[in-house]
């Protein structure tokens, strides 16, 4: 299976032979399960404060028919405040009663990574490159490489895709929230190349990521799952990518 290489201009500069990753089954459902694998790599084990709610002069007291038990108040074996001349307190510590403890606090010990293993990790990876290129991946030359401006990179990035990142721009209206999915589905772009010239030129263009081979993640190519995100690779990058899927592992 063969593409051809475009230049920066958008004409045809070559043809290159494509990976086995582009000829993979597209598998949607292990594309997802890899997404999520990595973005429980991203959540904190979260704890609280063992004396929450137990700081407290509350207490249980007194025997069934001693003084100041509460006996006939239907709530006598409920801790409360020891106050000054036999008067009780509000009720305290019980998870019920006004800043009392948490019933069921988080706990540090809970396992929150999800685990994938390494083959079908890969395999996802495959998946999700496969998906992104259809109906042909775009292919362009390492000159590319030589690209430090912004705006230069725009104007290839449009020549390339047909997408006006600068229209993209306009758009924003400002004093307007922006929900997760509409950051996630905003950013169409990627750029998979061997140079940082071409991640500092694009970093800052609205709807575009860009990311070195070797950090190449599922997530990158299918954020949140979904494979509408056009790729753009280098011709570096296209020739190594074999090898970087079979060192290619989860981070644990």
């Amino acid at each position: 299976m063969n593409a051809d290489i475009l230049s920066i201009d958008g004409k045809k500069a070559g043809s290159i032979e494509l990976p086995v990753a582009f000829s993979e089954a597209v598998r949607h459902d292990l594309i997802r399960r890899a997404v999520d694998a990595e973005n429980s790599l991203k959540l904190q084990s979260q704890g609280h404060y063992l004396l929450a709610g137990m700081q407290t002069t509350a207490t249980y007291y007194g025997a069934m028919h001693s003084y100041r038990t509460g006996r006939h108040m239907g709530i006598a074996i409920r801790p409360r405040e020891k106050l000054g001349g036999g008067v009780q307190g509000k009720v305290r510590r019980i998870p019920s009663s006004v800043k009392g403890k948490r019933a069921h606090p988080h706990t540090i010990e809970k396992i929150l990574i999800e685990r994938m293993n390494k083959k079908e990790y890969r395999k996802a990876l495959s998946s999700a490159i496969a998906a992104a290129s259809n109906p042909s991946p775009i292919v362009v030359s390492d000159s590319i490489n030589s690209i430090k401006k912004t705006n230069e990179m725009a104007r290839i990035i449009k020549t390339l895709t047909g997408i006006d990142t600068n229209e993209h721009t306009s758009r924003k209206r400002k004093g307007v929230r922006r929900s997760s999915k509409q950051k996630t589905y905003g950013k169409k772009i990627l750029i998979v190349c061997n140079d940082q010239n071409v991640i500092m030129s694009a970093r800052n263009i609205a709807g575009v990521d860009a990311c070195k081979l070797e950090s190449i993640k599922v997530g990158l190519i299918a954020p949140g799952g979904n494979t509408f995100r056009k790729v753009i690779w280098s011709e570096s990058a296209i020739k190594g990518l074999d090898s970087a899927i079979k060192k290619k592992e989860i981070e644990q």
